[in-house]
């Protein structure tokens, strides 16, 4: 029965991941403009709409978080605000580089930079979570590894910036296993909500003309509220109920569909390597989650 339980959130992990997968599809259009002016108005909307919903829907689960803060001891009360002020840096940090990497560099390096987070994740979760892996979990992440070291062999430029867009995710997941206990939605709140914050005093100095167009509002808008409040918040809630490392690992499915959408919809160019590369990390993405995976269908099934 634990396991059927978990189902949830391993539909939760899919289905932002596979929201993700599908980015390019509402981010190139956009390539216009320049990467900061989408993220201001990308932060800036989600800030307003969160809030707004905080504010007259929520109102009780935010109550109950400030109360969960003020209950803690004043060392743990600390930590916690340390840890969602990194958050918020990592994920200012994370989608910058990845709208600007999606827009101006290629779709496929996107992809690689998720492909190498799940790997970074694990092993960040086992080193600062004490998450434990078996040994056909420890194979799972050589395969990652060794698919990435392909992948990288074709263009180390595209590597650099895919491994600051993967590493500045892993990092927020990790700080968010740790922040366990409040509201995911008023924890990603408060992630925007700094972010904004963060990105304010840039605002005035380094953004461009104020779009006129409807298009940009239209692609923003749907970046804020499908890309960003309802995939975050389906990965924080898949978070509650099973591991980084697992979260990690499942993330890989948002590449392999940024992949193909690489080749089907932006023609971009393929080679061998690069073929050999995903499918090993696709095989380790079933051989990683594979014990969960056997379990649910035998509970499910059997």
């Amino acid at each position: 029965m634990k396991n059927t339980g978990t189902i949830k959130y391993y539909l939760a992990a899919i289905v932002a991941f596979s929201i993700w997968g599908t980015f390019s599809l509402v981010l190139r259009p956009l390539t216009a403009y320049s990467s900061l002016d989408i993220l201001f108005y990308r932060v800036f909307s989600c800030a307003v709409i969160m809030t707004v919903i905080s504010v007259l829907f929520r109102r009780q689960e935010l109550n109950k978080s400030f109360v969960l803060l003020k209950s803690l001891s004043g060392v743990l009360q600390r930590k916690i605000i340390v840890l969602n002020i990194g958050a918020a840096i990592f994920l200012t940090i994370n989608w910058f580089s990845f709208i600007y990497v999606m827009n101006h560099i290629n779709v496929r390096a996107t992809s690689v930079a998720y492909l190498i987070c799940p790997v970074i994740t694990t092993i960040l979760a086992f080193f600062l979570l004490r998450e434990r892996l078996n040994s056909a979990q420890w194979l799972a992440v050589l395969l990652s590894f060794a698919g990435c070291i392909l992948l990288s062999y074709s263009n180390i430029t595209n590597m650099f910036y895919s491994g600051i867009i993967g590493f500045s995710y892993a990092c927020y997941l990790i700080s968010q296993n740790k922040n366990a206990g409040f509201d995911k939605f008023t924890t990603l709140n408060v992630h925007i909500l700094l972010s904004a914050i963060f990105l304010l005093p840039f605002y005035p100095f380094h953004s461009g003309p104020i779009p006129t167009q409807a298009h940009f509002y239209v692609f923003v808008e749907m970046i804020a509220i499908v890309y960003t409040i309802l995939a975050l918040y389906l990965n924080l809630y898949a978070l509650e109920g099973i591991s980084s490392s697992k979260v990690g690992m499942l993330l890989n499915i948002n590449p392999v569909i940024a992949f193909i959408l690489s080749i089907w919809v932006y023609h971009e160019s393929l080679a061998a390597i690069p073929i050999l590369a995903y499918s090993m990390i696709f095989l380790a993405v079933i051989v990683f989650n594979s014990e969960g995976l056997l379990a649910i269908i035998r509970n499910k099934f059997l």
